[in-house]
């Protein structure tokens, strides 16, 4: 559905994104996470059409993004920084939807009031941020976009107002085939909604994974052992972290679970536990392993 290949875009000497190519496949929902500066919102837009890679290419069902009409009527991104004409109402705003978006749909415009609980008369920019938030995707949802890029898109939003547009998000992915691609520092929101990730760090993708899988490859372990720690415990595993606390060592190594497990059980340990891990904790020591680390954050 869109697909990225070899792209690169440099500001002021500044290469913002470094040779990136990724695939996203339709009716997916995908996570682009990175460090702050790493090239995401710059990615975000050369995806929408809103930047011009220097080299590259960029699709998306096919066709070259930028300058493509055809491509950006079916194509929303809502930015991190939201924007509507100065001083136009919600009704206003929904007009130059309509006629720049040929899938609007009016009917499910009227439904989405209950939802978005807000007068059509009133002007935008008089809004709070979270309101003005509402709006976007009010606006976004009723034109009924084939592909939705999101930058950071549930900041200002409540707890309950999150849910609502999750909802509607994971609802039009199951019935309308809709692609969504959302960059966000929210980890733990990223978790409940994406099922693949890519991590992008100095403008570079680190890697690109179905979601499961990532979690299946990485794993936090807490062991201890009645004569203290063999010293060929850790051998031929990619240890990403390791801290000892007394007699136990808390650790995150990679590998596959069955075989992380049947070689620790060998050392016959006193105390021997698989913990979860958090989507947020894997990007953490993931990019620890690029020199983008954080000491003793292990509870």
């Amino acid at each position: 559905m869109i697909e990225i290949r070899h792209v690169r875009k440099e500001f002021d000497e500044v290469e913002a994104v470094k040779n990136v190519s990724l695939h996203i496949q339709q009716g997916s929902i995908y996570g682009l996470l990175g460090s702050n500066g790493a090239g995401k919102t710059t990615l975000l837009k050369m995806m929408a059409g809103i930047y011009k890679q220097d080299a590259g290419e960029i699709f998306i069902g096919g066709e070259p993004v930028f300058e493509n009409v055809k491509v950006k009527q079916t194509t929303i991104f809502l930015p991190d920084a939201l924007y509507f004409f100065p001083h136009t109402t919600v009704q206003q705003m929904a007009q130059f939807y309509k006629d720049v978006y040929p899938s609007w749909n009016e009917e499910r415009f009227g439904k989405l009031q209950e939802l978005f609980p807000i007068d059509v008369h009133k002007k935008i920019h008089r809004m709070s941020k979270g309101m003005q938030r509402q709006v976007a995707f009010w606006l976004a949802f009723s034109a009924m976009p084939n592909v939705l890029i999101l930058d950071e898109p549930f900041d200002g939003l409540d707890a309950v107002m999150r849910q609502k547009v999750k909802n509607i998000l994971v609802q039009d992915v199951a019935e309308r085939n809709m692609t969504v691609v959302i960059s966000s520092h929210n980890l733990r929101e990223v978790e409940d909604l994406c099922d693949h990730v890519g991590i992008l760090h100095h403008g570079e993708m680190l890697m690109e994974k179905e979601l499961d899988d990532l979690k299946a490859d990485v794993h936090k372990i807490q062991v201890a052992f009645r004569n203290g720690l063999p010293s060929l415990f850790l051998r031929g595993f990619q240890v990403l972290f390791q801290e000892e606390r007394g007699s136990v060592l808390l650790c995150i190594v990679r590998g596959q679970k069955e075989q992380v497990e049947s070689h620790i059980r060998k050392f016959e340990p006193l105390i021997f536990d698989v913990l979860p891990l958090t989507l947020e904790e894997i990007f953490i020591y993931e990019m620890g392993g690029v020199g983008y680390a954080i000491e003793n954050i292990l509870v």
